[in-house]
């Protein structure tokens, strides 16, 4: 590596590693959960009928099927998941997320986005942002190459001006 290229690998290093215990801390103070639980409740309210293949919620969130039985079984013990059979291969288990876990996610959401907004994007100028999207679209292209993570949400595109004066003055799209 090249003096530039160790400097930039240590702090998006550093930056990986303290960024989740950032976004961890604020939603186990505020919300009662972990930052994966989170996720978890997330995939689920984006998937089809709130539901997922067991398989399926542990790509979307990169774990383990074991780490992911584990969370969802304490999700479900606080009744914001279910799992039952799947209806197309009964060997298979499905998570849905229940009504009490739409509420919780819907009551988290804001500080989590918050969160978000003050640790990334307010550190950011617009220009940067648009940088980020580039430069994270290129680096899980290698690491996630069928887009299984980022399934539910298309890549970004570039808002027009138009689009960003409005973001700026209502605060909207901004997490």
């Amino acid at each position: 590596m090249t003096s530039e290229q160790l400097a930039t690998w240590v702090r998006l290093a550093a930056m990986v590693e303290l960024l989740p215990g950032a976004l961890d801390s604020q939603l186990r103070r505020d919300a009662g959960l972990t930052h994966f639980e989170y996720m978890v409740l997330a995939m689920l309210s984006e998937a089809s009928e709130r539901t997922l293949r067991m398989t399926a919620l542990a790509a979307r969130t990169n774990a383990t099927l074991p780490r992911l039985s584990h969370v969802v079984r304490r999700l479900e013990d606080r009744g914001l998941v279910e799992r039952l059979p799947c209806p197309q291969d009964k060997r298979a288990t499905n998570a849905r997320l229940t009504e009490a876990g739409w509420q919780k996610l819907v009551e988290s959401a804001p500080g989590h986005v918050d969160n978000v907004r003050h640790h990334v994007f307010e550190a950011l100028t617009p220009e940067q942002v648009a940088q980020l999207a580039s430069i994270t679209g290129a680096i899980l292209d290698r690491l996630d190459p069928d887009g299984v993570m980022t399934a539910a949400h298309q890549r970004p595109t570039p808002p027009t001006d138009e689009e960003h004066q409005v973001r700026d003055k209502s605060g909207a799209g901004q997490g």
